[in-house]
């Protein structure tokens, strides 16, 4: 076995091969486990694969470190047994999703936001994914996004989710973000994905110009839960879109096993801050079915967050949020938690 180590052999794909890189990915449990040196899956762990399939990018893989099944990167995309332990409160749709659509890949949550799935596809599959049980059909379509938005001139700012937004082809999401950039009153859009971290190729010149040129402001919010994930193709993914004028923040999401700890939390705001970004939201896990095992005490979290306030300063500490269906907006933990207690008095 080599030594313990987050690189692994092979080099990423250039810019123009994305596609191919995306369309190589690794979708069983057996290819996983045979590219991290590890042996056969379980059966249990090919019926977890068969309710929620894997796919992993040779990027991914690259972060990995061979022959150690508790490795962070990899626990986010290994299936386990324990998805299919049936967990009180964890459930298909856990933030409230359903109750929010408002059109074919439309959600308004938020005052002042509209949320738009523009594909139902994803670079990579993380296990404790939210939207896992979503019944993802029709992407929103360019010219009903922005009817909806000259409907209602309060929508400021569009996010654009998934599926990942920027796993479309350049045509459709040129199309897409012409249409919302199209609408005055729109001032900023955000693009949530983990794109330029799984699969950097993607990031080349032409997306860069197309986000680049936009009237609204654009702001890429990235989903990085431990530093390992930031290799070199990564940092060049990320240099680019600041290149371009890209406000960069980062979500991570407190995973047992991943991130639970003071130190791992800490470098991955020291390093997200070296390639740019800032640290926004630090979010405790959605009660999604089949992710239970990543999730960490209410009490934990709330301690580690103190110990990382203590050690760094301000502006690299993330929110601790967690989402509660039917709230305004995203709800500190501890005034989640305090909610909690006084319902049950």
């Amino acid at each position: 076995m080599p030594p313990p180590s987050h690189e692994m052999t092979g080099a990423a794909p250039a810019v123009g091969d994305w596609r191919r890189a995306l369309a190589a990915a690794l979708r069983t449990p057996e290819a996983l486990r045979a590219a991290a040196g590890l042996g056969a899956p379980a059966e249990a762990e090919r019926a977890a694969a068969a309710d929620f399939p894997v796919r992993v990018t040779a990027t991914v893989l690259e972060r990995i470190r061979r022959g150690d099944p508790a490795d962070p990167v990899l626990a986010q995309f290994l299936p386990a047994a324990a998805e299919l332990a049936p967990v009180p409160g964890f459930v298909d749709d856990p933030v409230g999703d359903l109750a929010a659509r408002r059109g074919p890949g439309l959600l308004q949550k938020y005052r002042g936001r509209l949320l738009v799935m523009p594909t139902t596809a994803c670079a990579v599959h993380c296990r404790y994914c939210f939207r896992r049980h979503y019944p993802h059909r029709d992407g929103a379509r360019p010219e009903a996004v922005a009817a909806r938005l000259r409907a209602d001139p309060g929508l400021h700012e569009v996010i654009l989710s998934g599926g990942d937004p920027l796993v479309l082809p350049d045509p459709p999401l040129r199309r897409l973000l012409a249409a919302v950039d199209g609408v005055a009153t729109v001032r900023r859009i955000r693009i949530h994905t983990r794109v330029p971290v799984v699969l950097p190729a993607r990031i080349g010149a032409p997306l860069v110009a197309m986000l680049s040129a936009l009237r609204a402001r654009c702001v890429v919010v990235l989903h990085v839960n431990h530093a390992a994930e930031l290799g070199p193709d990564a940092a060049a993914a990320l240099a680019a879109l600041r290149g371009g004028g890209v406000v960069l923040l980062n979500q991570a999401v407190l995973l047992r096993g991943v991130n639970d700890s003071v130190p791992a939390l800490a470098a991955l705001s020291e390093a997200l801050l070296d390639h740019g970004v800032l640290p926004y939201y630090l979010h405790q896990l959605d009660p999604v079915r089949g992710a239970a095992h990543f999730g960490v005490p209410d009490a934990e979290a709330l301690a580690l967050h103190r110990a990382l306030r203590a050690r760094l300063p301000g502006y690299l500490v993330p929110r601790l949020v967690r989402e509660v269906p039917g709230d305004a907006a995203k709800r500190e933990l501890a005034a989640a938690v305090e909610a909690a207690d006084a319902s049950r008095l």
